[in-house]
């Protein structure tokens, strides 16, 4: 399992690759090790598409052995990368009930990003705002409107659209999308970050995105030997 957290401890990924993934995987306890991203990124793409990867740390061991080997000959690479010391509680995520839950397609999700960075260039962040929120606000609107259903386990899916008949299709809320919310959640985050989070969607057929009030928004891709998670704390209300 890798995580990272960002400099301003705002964002946390954690990303996970199970043992069935791998063509070898020996690991007989947990043992953090501290490593570099930048210098891991650095390593990872002195290999070529069709080498064989093979990474290795001892026990108590200061750094991170890798090893390329080419498919179809004798060449071998080997690094070694020094470790970082790192305090492993800080990265403890506890496991919580959410409020909401909204699943969606993986390509809608990006398409949010890429419908807009087409049409405004540099300026597509303010549109997720100002327009293509629209959708959420839709998706909300339907829920209001079943207030008098129990709320507890309610899931809406199909076509949600708001009176405004001159509203664009690109708005219109797929029948793939899935949402269920126990109570009303009302939290605001960056888009720099989420942003980000779009780049993952080639991973994964769906995306889920799980709110809660006052807990960190969790963005979950899931594959078939692992997952990628992003948890962003909300924006505080200064008033």
């Amino acid at each position: 399992m890798l995580q990272a957290m960002d400099n301003s401890l705002v964002a946390l990924v954690s990303v996970k690759f199970g043992a069935r993934g791998f063509t070898h995987h020996c690991c007989d306890h947990l043992m953090p090790l501290g490593v570099n991203l930048t210098s891991l990124t650095k390593v990872l793409r002195c290999a070529k598409d069709d080498d064989i990867c093979t990474l290795k740390a001892a026990d108590e061991a200061d750094v991170l052995n890798l090893v390329y080997g080419a498919k179809n000959s004798d060449r071998i690479v080997e690094y070694d990368m020094k470790l970082m010391d790192i305090d492993a509680d800080t990265f403890t995520i506890p496991e919580t009930e959410c409020d909401a839950r909204v699943t969606l397609p993986a390509s809608e999700f990006t398409r949010i990003r890429a419908v807009h960075e087409r049409r405004r260039g540099g300026e597509w962040e303010r549109d997720i705002a100002a327009e293509r929120w629209g959708a959420c606000k839709r998706l909300l609107q339907t829920l209001q409107k079943s207030q008098n259903l129990p709320q507890k386990s309610f899931k809406s899916k199909g076509k949600a659209k708001s009176s405004a008949e001159d509203d664009d299709d690109d708005d219109s809320v797929s029948a793939d999308v899935g949402i269920e919310m126990g109570q009303h959640v009302s939290l605001a985050f960056s888009l720099k970050y989420l942003v980000n989070f779009f780049k993952s969607a080639c991973f994964s057929g769906k995306v889920q995105l799980l709110m809660s009030n006052d807990v960190p928004l969790l963005v979950a891709y899931d594959f078939t030997e692992g997952y990628i998670r992003y948890y962003l704390a909300s924006h505080i209300d200064d008033d």
